[in-house]
């Protein structure tokens, strides 16, 4: 009891209230304790005489003090103090006031404890005597104060009067803590109102970097599952923009864009060897040139051969007294006149002197097209005008063109018409080491010609150190390197192998936003879904950070996305804020984003691959080579020093990754290929000089779909059908389908339809947010079941009718970018109608005309419905289903809708796709007696009869007979 009792020395006047709430304790403990301290408790309630000061001394153990004499049994109490003791929370037992002896008793047994007690009290004493002073007079004032504050009480009744006061009823929702202990300061709800401000503070999110840094918090953020990396090596650069020459911040501003670019073109690794360059190329023909990923040969190089004069050829011209300065002035005179203007000016002059062209290959469409545009603002020219570039369905040059930027598809096209090229002075193939289809067909023709062409230069540029491969096709043509790089590059690699990629992308963009300097991120991936997983997780995770780190600004880019979408890549970054970059590996070669400092590579790509025997196509996800890891590294080296961090550790790097990818020749569908070189004249497609021969297989298989299609006779020979389906840069399939239109006389449906499917699967744009909304814009264009090809027949009538509305694409879900390409390829086909002698027919409401020509191209990728839902082909039967972007798809997963007999029996695709499973696109119901109609040299009359109909079942006597 008295180290219970002695607990209660304390120096605030709540003493008194923490004594009174452990009496009730003491209560509850025993009656022993409960009488004894409730007899020491009401003599110094009852207490009002004033104590001195000094009075309140403390008393040592077996000494009175002059508040607490020695134990007297006290008067009982009348009944109004047991009534007033018992308002304050107290009750006495009867015992204690009625009992004389048992009070004896216990003043016996506790005698021990009336020591330590009286100890306690005189501490107190001199405390409350202390406080007296403070306006509380008397101890019981005190007592009373004390209590207000420390027992509850009972809010006051509302409701009695009969009515309702409701200013009492919600004034206990309106009393504020007020702190005890803050008697002398003066604001007593000064904690209640921090409290409550820094509350209001975390609930409002700010963000945003343009305004000012926000103050970071003590603490550093940590990540539960980071990914740990490790410095492998450094790829070295030459940095040139340190042995400039500063300059004022007012002569930066005078100087115009002009001048800058001029001056950045000098920073570029190139520029130092521009005159050996030159010289190399007027000492050989044929040239290899190695140069890594940023040292600028893709845009400096056509320059230097047009600044050189291999523009042009003669002499004679003007007042210039040397071939070189009459090429020169040739050259100028070119950007003024026109190429084709100048040839008949100096024709009158009687100089011999003829512009040539000279032509830059890329593997990309994208590729050429910002390359050419960036070339023409060095130039300080109009793009289209000196500089311009042609890709498929579209030619941005003119007659001033003398700088040629091309997809390598084009340059195959241009063949043609001009077998020999002697348009052109210079040929440059870039990018060697992407290794497309196109590519490599150009390397076998190129060289041919280089052979008879002595005037021809070529120029192979590749940014991987397997030129030696180039340079032994080329008959041992000399390689020229450009050494260094422009910026360092630290290359990190995982310390072990991740398991999730996708996972480990999203750890690492978060540990180089939080601990590494400013600079933009880039990040490689396989396609449109991991981009937009890792866009909406990056984003749900940044939202719930808030302002504990920094802005993350996230861009994808892909091509389905909007044109307005992909070009916030190229925006510049706010000030304090990080900008990611979710792209594929479009972002690999020729495209420069300003800012990416750190490149995250995971190490996958996406590759389509054909199979001859199935016909199928498969974009499966492979692992990539050592030579786009390269690539993939440089990103981060092209506008300062930069890091790689690479999800897979330097082991697999080392050993598990091929050198080079696989050549796509030897993994595409080669019908296209032999086409065009039947066109050419090269009949013996065995002995062509391939860099890397393709299957014999697919070889075959191209030849026997040719010959399916009529492009072939039985020799090998190209027919008339088959020069006619050469003029379209379309799939030998495609172009079938709009030949054979002329005879259904629909030949408008169809190059709408061609269109529409050149495009790819672009058309319909499906965000995350509205997908539900999509689908059913979507499934409008496919009322009545009338297939994906009349459906997208339907959705460019609707487009066109609508005068080719922006706002109608917003409201269905379309592509804008996509339709307009569509439509420019549908003019360019309606031109080669002309060319190829087909009328411009229409008939769209024969939709079996249409259905007939499409069968007419597509008839061997023909399907049957089965029992299970799935279909089979016909010719090399495989189980195959309906894409889920088909509109027939919805009928494709209910088994009711299948007994019913709403899937169509037979189906026609426009290919078969491996991704999780084997897939038919842009698929369309047709009649099975069309296939002996139209193909009969491809179809037997045992291939489209319905076996269920037809098969009978045995005759004889079954078990019920016997």
């Amino acid at each position: 009891m008295s180290s219970g009792l002695l607990r209660y020395r304390s120096s605030s006047s709540s003493l008194l209230g923490e004594v009174c709430e452990d009496f009730l304790s003491i209560r509850a403990s025993s009656p022993e304790n409960e009488t004894m301290f409730a007899r020491f408790l009401v003599s110094d309630l009852r207490e009002e005489t004033q104590d001195s000061p000094s009075g309140g001394a403390a008393t040592t153990s077996g000494q009175s003090s002059p508040h607490f004499p020695p134990l007297q049994p006290p008067p009982p109490p009348s009944a109004q103090e047991v009534k007033e003791q018992q308002s304050r929370g107290f009750t006495f037992a009867p015992q204690m006031i009625f009992h004389p002896q048992q009070q004896e008793r216990q003043m016996l047994s506790h005698s021990s404890m009336e020591s330590s007690f009286r100890v306690f009290m005189g501490s107190l004493t001199m405390e409350v005597a202390q406080l007296k002073h403070r306006n509380f007079g008397s101890s019981s004032n005190l007592i009373k104060h004390d209590l207000a504050y420390r027992l509850y009480r009972m809010p006051e009744a509302y409701d009695k009067e009969g009515g309702v006061n409701q200013e009492r009823r919600f004034a206990a929702a309106m009393l504020r803590y007020r702190d005890p202990g803050a008697v002398d300061k003066m604001d007593p709800f000064a904690e209640q109102e921090e409290w409550e401000n820094y509350q209001s503070g975390k609930a409002n999110l700010k963000y945003g970097s343009k305004d000012k840094k926000q103050a970071s918090a003590d603490y550093q953020y940590v990540f539960e599952d980071g990914v740990d990396f490790i410095k492998e090596s450094i790829m070295d650069g030459v940095n040139y923009e340190d042995e400039m020459p500063s300059e004022n911040p007012d002569d930066s501003i005078a100087k115009t864009v002009l001048h800058k670019l001029q001056e950045e073109r000098k920073t570029l690794p190139i520029y130092p060897y521009r005159e050996q360059l030159l010289q190399a190329v007027q000492d050989h023909q044929v040239l290899v040139i190695v140069g890594e990923t940023g040292s600028g040969k893709t845009t400096q190089i056509p320059q230097y051969l047009h600044e050189a004069g291999y523009t042009k050829r003669g002499q004679g011209f003007g007042h210039a007294s040397t071939p070189t300065a009459a090429c020169i002035l040739a050259s100028n005179a070119a950007l003024v006149l026109g190429r084709k203007a100048l040839e008949w000016r100096l024709l009158e002059m009687n100089i011999e002197c003829q512009l040539f062209l000279v032509g830059c290959t890329q593997p990309r469409r994208v590729a050429a097209m910002s390359v050419a545009a960036r070339v023409s603002q060095e130039m300080g020219v109009k793009l289209g005008h000196e500089v311009g570039y042609s890709i498929r369905f579209e030619d941005c040059t003119s007659e001033k063109t003398i700088m040629k930027y091309m997809t390598d598809g084009m340059l195959l096209r241009e063949f043609l018409s001009e077998p020999d090229l002697a348009s052109y002075s210079v040929i440059m193939v870039d990018e060697a080491h992407e290794r497309t289809l196109s590519t490599d067909i150009l390397f076998g023709l190129v060289k041919d010609i280089s052979r008879f062409r002595k005037d021809l230069k070529l120029l192979i540029s590749s940014a991987t150190l397997d030129a030696e491969k180039f340079s032994d096709y080329f008959d041992s043509a000399p390689i020229f390197k450009i050494p260094g790089r422009r910026y360092p590059v630290e290359i990190h690699f995982t310390t072990a192998p991740e398991a999730d990629y996708i996972d480990a992308a999203i750890v690492t963009v978060l540990q180089i936003h939080v601990t590494q300097p400013p600079g933009d991120i880039l990040v490689f991936l396989t396609g449109q879904e991991e981009i937009e997983t890792i866009d909406e997780i990056l984003k749900h995770r940044t939202r719930g950070l808030g302002t504990k780190i920094a802005e993350l600004i996230i861009c994808p880019i892909y091509a389905n996305l909007p044109t307005e979408l992909q070009a916030k890549i190229f925006e510049p970054t706010p000030e304090g804020a990080r900008k990611v970059v979710l792209a594929t590996n479009i972002a690999e070669t020729s495209l420069t984003i300003d800012g990416i400092k750190y490149v995250v590579d995971p190490g996958f790509c996406k590759i389509k691959s054909f199979n001859p025997r199935t016909g199928m196509e498969s974009l499966l996800v492979n692992p990539i080579s050592k030579a786009s890891a390269m690539q993939r590294a440089g990103r981060s080296g092209r506008t300062g020093p930069g890091k790689c961090f690479r999800l897979y550790t330097a082991y697999n790097f080392q050993n598990d990754l091929d050198d080079n990818a696989v050549p796509e020749i030897q993994r595409t569908n080669l019908a296209n290929v032999v086409l065009t070189l039947k066109s050419l004249g090269i009949n013996d497609l065995v002995n062509f000089d391939f860099m890397d021969p393709p299957p014999s297989e697919a070889l075959l298989k191209a030849l026997e779909q040719l010959y399916a299609l009529n492009a072939l006779n039985s020799r090998g020979e190209l027919t008339k059908t088959g020069r006619r389906m050469a003029e379209f840069p379309l799939d030998p399939m495609l172009s079938k389908m709009i030949v054979a239109s002329e005879k259904y006389k629909c030949s408008e449906e169809v190059i709408s339809i061609s269109s529409m499917l050149s495009v790819g699967n672009s058309i319909f744009y499906r965000p995350k947010d509205k997908q539900v909304h999509a689908d059913n814009a979507r499934m409008n264009f496919h009322t009545g079941n009338v297939g994906d090809h009349i459906a997208l027949l339907n959705v460019y009538n609707s487009w066109k009718e609508t005068n080719y509305s922006t706002q109608w694409c917003y409201e269905n879900y379309i592509q804008v970018r996509s339709m307009k390409r569509a439509r420019d390829i549908r003019d360019q086909l309606e031109g080669l109608l002309e060319r190829v002698e087909i009328e411009p027919t229409s008939n769209l409401s024969d939709l079996d005309a249409v259905k007939k020509a499409i069968t007419s191209g597509f008839f061997h990728h023909s399907a049957k419905l089965q029992k299970t839902g799935a279909y089979k082909t016909v010719k090399n039967p495989q189980t195959v289903y309906i894409h889920p972007s088909s509109g027939l798809a919805e009928a494709s997963f209910s088994f009711i809708t299948i007994f019913c007999c709403v899937l169509p029996r037979w189906v026609i695709y426009h290919e078969l796709v491996l991704t999780t499973k084997e897939y038919m696109r842009q698929v369309t119901e047709l009649k099975p007696e069309w296939l002996i109609e139209i193909a009969p040299h491809f179809y037997q009359l045992k291939d489209v009869e319905d076996a269920a109909a037809t098969k009978k079942l045995p005759r004889g006597k079954g078990r019920a007979a016997e």
